[in-house]
């Protein structure tokens, strides 16, 4: 399509484990040999997927195979997955900063990519020196740059350093500076790695607020980060890599939630349901029918939080609940257990049961619940991320709540301040 500034289809690449200098000519004879004789390459044969963390014995693996989608010009794409999933590789392959082992990229319009601290900028050149040299090499004048040059010092906050060398910025300074020249200098696509977690968190609200601005204007962004409340506040839509491959492309809302039913472990070591759940273990005696919460609180606001259960075996009279909260990262920031079983109403085939945290102290972002019912010691139905909710910064008298990146929010909430009521 006509709006289609980016296209890969059949993306593949491909890695040497170990030392690439030892019998690479031996192996790039025998591939020649075998291609001469129309044979497939005898190392693909060999290749291993890409898994970080399990131990393999091939020679070669596969860092990202059958990689196909498309992105739409204007269009803000979130790609997450785990660490050593193929991101890094995938948008370094976009870059051009190394090449695909086979498949095709269509690319339209110019690209910006931050990468890592220090993408593009030579060390010993200035501020001001690496700022020219990168609008260069995007192709623009130098009456160009100079138009835009008082903007990015501005927006990057180093003024003061801006004739220094770089290589005595801190990684901080660093950041900030490349971040800048690379929104600012006009690229039809503009491609971020997670490079902006060097940064303070007032300079990253600065970022992801640039990044709107940019999409806003009809520029293509792909933006890698694990801060899934940052991807769900600028992303329209989600690609997830898995060991190198596509695991899912679709609605932001939904790749986040799929993102955390692969991720989240539970505490105790019990088998993870997905969204829904898993049919095979949960849900087949009583299951859960709703939780429900308002979808934003101010801090330190009340927080209540309604769990329905429906039982389907009448020889389940009473249920325990449990319930955990987690971050955007999948960090489980508390856990609540009810410390009693609650026995259905009489008639009833319903329990309905109403939890108030009086005065949680959240730091202001996005959390999703996790909630699971048992009887006795046998964990009946359990649900991963069923509903979020999102914690803002100011409160009904505009009072702030100010908070630096990096603060451990593990224990913050008032375990004593909760009441549970069972609703008739």
């Amino acid at each position: 399509m006509a709006d289609t500034v980016i296209k890969i289809e059949d993306l593949y690449k491909q890695y040497k484990l170990g030392v690439v200098s030892t019998g690479t000519l031996a192996h790039d004879l025998n591939r020649w040999w075998y291609k001469l004789r129309g044979l497939d390459d005898p190392y693909e044969k060999v290749t291993e997927l890409n898994t970080r963390a399990e131990k393999g014995n091939a020679e070669y693996v596969w860092a990202l195979q059958n990689i196909n989608f498309e992105v739409k010009q204007g269009e803000v794409l979130g790609i997450i997955g785990k660490n050593g999933a193929g991101k890094s590789t995938l948008l370094k392959i976009l870059s051009k900063v190394t090449g695909p082992t086979k498949g095709q990229i269509k690319i339209k319009g110019r690209i910006a990519s931050l990468l890592e601290v220090g993408t593009g900028f030579h060390p010993e050149l200035t501020g001001k020196e690496n700022t020219f040299l990168n609008g260069a090499i995007l192709g623009m004048t130098k009456s160009e740059i100079r138009s835009k040059f008082d903007e990015i010092v501005a927006f990057s906050g180093v003024e003061k350093y801006i004739d220094t060398p770089v290589k005595r910025y801190s990684s901080g300074m660093y950041v900030r500076l490349a971040f800048a020249v690379a929104a600012h200098l006009d690229p039809e696509i503009l491609i971020v790695d997670e490079v902006l977690a060097v940064g303070d968190a007032e300079f990253q609200k600065k970022c992801l607020g640039k990044l709107k601005d940019v999409s806003g204007q009809g520029r293509t962004v792909l933006f890698v980060s694990h801060n899934m409340a940052a991807i769900d506040a600028l992303c329209s839509k989600t690609l997830i890599i898995r060991n190198g491959r596509v695991g899912f492309e679709g609605p932001t809302q939904e790749g986040i939630k799929n993102y955390f039913a692969d991720s989240l472990k539970i505490n105790e070591g019990k088998a993870i349901a997905d969204f829904s759940r898993d049919m095979e273990r949960y849900g087949k005696l009583v299951r859960i029918e709703a939780i429900e919460a308002r979808s934003q609180f101010f801090w330190r606001e009340p927080l209540e939080l309604t769990f329905s259960v429906r039982r389907i075996d009448r020889n389940i009279t009473a249920l325990e609940f449990g319930f955990g909260i987690n971050d955007t990262s999948g960090l489980r920031i508390c856990t609540f257990e009810s410390g009693e079983a609650y026995a259905f109403p009489e008639g009833s085939d319903t329990l309905s049961l109403k939890v108030l945290l009086t005065e949680p102290k959240f730091v202001p972002g996005k959390y999703f619940i996790d909630l699971g019912v048992r009887s006795s010691t046998t964990t009946l139905d359990h649900i991963i991320c069923g509903v979020s909710f999102e914690v803002m910064e100011v409160d009904k008298q505009g009072n702030h709540f100010g908070f630096t990146q990096g603060t451990s929010i593990s224990g913050y909430i008032n375990t004593e301040g909760i009441v549970t009521q069972i609703i008739n």
